[in-house]
């Protein structure tokens, strides 16, 4: 019998959604893994949504970033981003700490103004990444109780 792995849990975890919104969610994270090597990926099947963030090490608190996937939709979220200057006013949310971003397509995350965002969290950063470490994909909690993971109307 096979063990299971982080990236199988993971799998298993985006399998629950619906084929368009796991879809979208697993080409962000490839992009988002792609743009951050070595980034520890910490991976919260929460209540609300499942989270992978995107961390210099292996404190949650030194997140960078974070890939939120909900029933109908995909958010890259910067994790140290409410005083991040948004030229474009891409960012939502009001919060003290973090804001997000909307993926309509993992496509987004290509667009310059976005790109900009990204290298402007990065900089800013308390904690740099450094791209030299190697990445890991780390299960750090699943919630008992969940809502579903798919629309009501499914």
């Amino acid at each position: 019998m096979d063990a299971e792995t982080p990236e199988r849990t993971l799998d298993g975890f985006l399998d629950r959604f619906t084929p368009e919104v796991a879809a979208l969610a697993r080409a962000a994270l490839a992009r988002m893994r792609a743009r951050l090597p070595g980034a520890v990926q910490m991976v919260y099947d929460n209540y609300n949504a499942l989270v992978v963030g995107f961390c210099p090490g292996d404190r949650p608190s030194e997140g960078i970033f974070s890939i939120a996937v909900y029933p109908r939709s995909v958010a890259l979220c910067f994790l140290q981003g409410a005083g991040l200057a948004d030229p474009h006013e891409l960012l939502r949310g009001s919060g003290t700490v973090a804001r997000h971003l909307p993926l309509a397509r993992a496509d987004d995350l290509e667009r310059p103004e976005v790109q900009d965002l990204v290298a402007r969290a990065l900089a800013g950063a308390r904690t740099p990444l450094d791209p030299t470490r190697p990445g890991r994909l780390v299960i750090r909690s699943v919630s008992a109780r969940q809502r579903p993971r798919r629309p009501a109307n499914e």
